[in-house]
């Protein structure tokens, strides 16, 4: 439930402290480090302008959203022509208020209406004096405010009735204003500027046709209405066609922002797959090089050896047709030669046993003791192959850069 709103500076203290306190759905969409500052620039205001009385009401945003606010609702005073005016307004307070300058409407009667081509009010009634264009916080406050919107409108008033004017010389930017005292139909009973209908108009251009003039004014006020009818219309009709390009183009957005999440995820793949393939490259190509060290070896063994068989092939000796390069490689094929021969006498002795031919407890001593030679070869020969591998390791190393090249 909104507070009334308050009638005098007591009661506005309270009402500003319960809206302000207000917690939940209900509170106030103002941040709570701020909202003590607001207080004081209400209080401020009304006490130097009574006339402007802070309330609570619905705020609807160019987008369509509503949002319960503070409002500083009334009149402000302005001097035109050496004469005391009131000019209804209403000033927002919006959700970033005081880090951002309030929102202020003039708000003309039934009987008035804005004035046209005015430099700090647009048709629609929104004020954009220079205070508000140069907002400061904190400094900037609502009483600065109120004096500002006095001064700018007391040189060029805003608002002027809607009353008919016999003389067809008349223009609006030259009319004055009724007493301050004058009060009429409306809200509040404001009193308000309006137009002063001369006690004794100039001799009309059209002789006694003064209802002509009368009538032709008449016309150009609904010609106005309608103007600004036709103007709300158009307004809305662009409003909801903003609403529904908006939810469309957000359709596409999100379709949009699925696809780009599956074409992270297909990038994701197709990178995992590209570095797979550029580790199996490094590999072939230290594969490669392998192969042509290789290659070199045999292609220089083959050089050397490619004459020593032509013309005695029939005495060769099986023994030495292979020579060992290193010390290394000779007792790696002599541990190799033992180990094979062993399995092969263990695989003659087996056959010998289940023939018949060899006792069982002759073939358990012999297997025995052929087995542990057998292992004295092969722990050897792990040993030897260790130290060959290093060999090699080094000797790739030292290849490496003229294959690179």
């Amino acid at each position: 439930m909104v507070p009334s709103p308050p009638s005098n500076h007591l009661a506005i203290q309270q009402f500003l402290s319960s809206v302000l306190s207000q917690r939940g759905p209900s509170a106030l969409p103002y941040s709570e480090d701020t909202k003590w500052l607001i207080r004081q620039h209400l209080l401020s205001l009304t006490t130097t302008s009574p006339s402007l009385e802070p309330k609570t009401a619905t705020f609807t945003h160019n987008d369509g959203r509503t949002v319960n606010l503070l409002q500083a609702d009334g009149t402000v005073p302005i001097a035109f022509v050496s004469v005391t005016y009131n000019i209804p307004v209403i000033i927002w307070l919006t959700e970033s208020y005081p880090r951002h300058p309030p929102c202020v409407y003039v708000n003309p009667t039934r009987d008035m209406i804005i004035k046209r081509s005015h430099p700090f009010v647009n048709p629609s009634g929104l004020v954009s004096v220079p205070y508000l264009q140069n907002w400061i916080y904190p400094s900037s406050n609502l009483v600065d405010l109120a004096h500002e919107l006095s001064s700018v409108f007391g040189r060029d008033p805003p608002l002027f009735s809607q009353r008919t004017n016999p003389n067809p010389n008349y223009h609006p930017n030259q009319s004055s204003f009724e007493s301050a005292g004058h009060t009429g139909g409306g809200r509040g009973g404001y009193p308000r500027p309006s137009v002063r209908t001369p006690q004794h108009p100039p001799p009309s251009p059209y002789g006694s046709g003064g209802g002509v003039a009368a009538g032709k004014v008449e016309a150009e006020d609904a010609a106005e209405v309608y103007k600004r009818k036709v103007i709300n219309m158009l307004v809305e009709n662009v409003h909801g066609d903003m609403l529904r390009f908006w939810k469309t183009r957000e359709a596409e957005m999100e379709n949009w922002f699925s696809a780009q999440a599956v074409l992270r995820g297909r990038e994701e793949e197709v990178n995992k797959g590209l570095k797979e393939m550029r580790d199996k490259m490094e590999g072939l190509e230290l594969h490669l090089q392998v192969v042509l060290m290789n290659t070199d070896v045999l292609e220089a063994w083959v050089r050397e050896n490619k004459g020593k068989l032509k013309g005695g092939s029939e005495h060769i000796d099986v023994d030495n047709t292979f020579e060992c390069v290193d010390v290394l490689s000779k007792q790696m094929l002599e541990c190799t030669a033992v180990d094979m021969a062993i399995e092969d006498v263990v695989y003659s002795l087996e056959k010998a046993v289940q023939e018949g031919a060899m006792p069982f407890d002759q073939y358990l001593r012999t297997v025995r003791l052929l087995s542990r030679e057998q292992f004295f070869n092969r722990a050897t020969a792990a040993k030897v192959r260790a130290a060959q591998m290093q060999a090699q390791v080094a000797g790739m190393a030292a290849r490496a850069p003229r294959y690179a090249t």
